[in-house]
């Protein structure tokens, strides 16, 4: 295998994980959002779906390059909703 070739496979491989991430991280990020909208709603909402995506995130910042993202908890939720109302 040339040089070139394996640093190009290396690059898309790297890429690719950014995609990733700034998928996830977008998803993550509505999530937030529509849990946010419920709690300032008074609305009974959860966490799970931001979390699980978290954790997506977090097992591909394992393999380098992106970073990890913290779990959310309903408290932390409720919180911000406070601050932005």
């Amino acid at each position: 295998m040339s040089v070139h070739k394996a640093i190009t496979e290396h690059v898309n491989k790297q890429n690719k994980k950014i995609n990733d991430f700034v998928a996830l991280d977008q998803m993550r990020e509505q999530y937030i959002e529509e849990a946010l909208e419920l709690c300032r709603q008074g609305k009974a909402f959860t966490t799970e779906k931001i979390n699980d995506i978290t954790q997506q995130i977090n097992e591909l910042a394992k393999k380098g390059i992106v970073p990890t993202r913290k779990l959310v908890t309903a408290e932390m939720v409720r919180e911000y909703a406070l601050k932005t109302k």
